[in-house]
């Protein structure tokens, strides 16, 4: 039973770090250092290989755990009862668990707060957009920090961080902030600022 409990901690691991590079960007946002956001970025291109190890380890764990054992006729004592840590059930909820890993991505904006603000803007002239870009994002919970850095920032009219387009657009008011103090915000997430144009 000992080979079952290492696949299990093999699958919890594996789908752990298939989602570590989306995960950090929010736990950053809950322990407030948004620095180390990028530390796991690197992690990103073997994500495919993580949740393929994930699957694999945890489909020979219940492959383990189901198939059909031979009895041998004997007058033995019954088999006692599996510990829990060796039962179909922990053997379920770690799956579970994987899953949840597994779709971080999918939904890891639901902990990012939003940010509605009532911008009352004066001096249309004084409008301006500039289009950042930006290296190490990859994921949405990537732009989601990113946005999230950005609306801290007094006269923010929109910010729209995207990791596919490696970019993000905001619109401001240059007369409450201006672009160095918003590519400082985003520096500070721990991506870089590369490039800056004006639109």
């Amino acid at each position: 039973m000992k080979t079952d409990n290492k696949l299990i901690g093999a699958g919890v691991l594996t789908a752990i770090a298939a989602s570590l590079c989306c995960i950090t960007p929010v736990l950053a946002l809950i322990t407030g250092t948004s620095g180390l956001v990028s530390t796991f970025s690197w992690f990103e291109p073997y994500r495919p290989y993580f949740i393929s190890l994930t699957i694999l380890v945890l489909g020979f764990a219940w492959y383990q755990k189901l198939k059909h054992k031979t009895q041998i006729d004997c007058n033995c004592a019954t088999e006692e009862k599996p510990k829990f840590i060796q039962s179909k059930m922990f053997l379920g909820i770690v799956t579970a668990f994987a899953i949840v890993m597994l779709a971080f991505p999918f939904y890891s904006s639901i902990f990012y707060p939003k940010t509605e603000r009532q911008i009352i803007v004066v001096d249309k002239s004084k409008i301006q957009k500039v289009e950042f870009t930006i290296s190490g994002m990859t994921c949405a919970s990537c732009g989601e920090q990113v946005n999230h850095e950005v609306n801290k920032l007094t006269g923010i009219i929109s910010s729209n961080a995207s990791y596919e387009n490696g970019n993000a657009i905001v619109e401001f008011d240059n007369s409450k902030t201006n672009i160095s103090e918003i590519e400082k915000a985003i520096n500070s997430t721990g991506y870089s600022v590369t490039d800056k144009k004006e639109n």
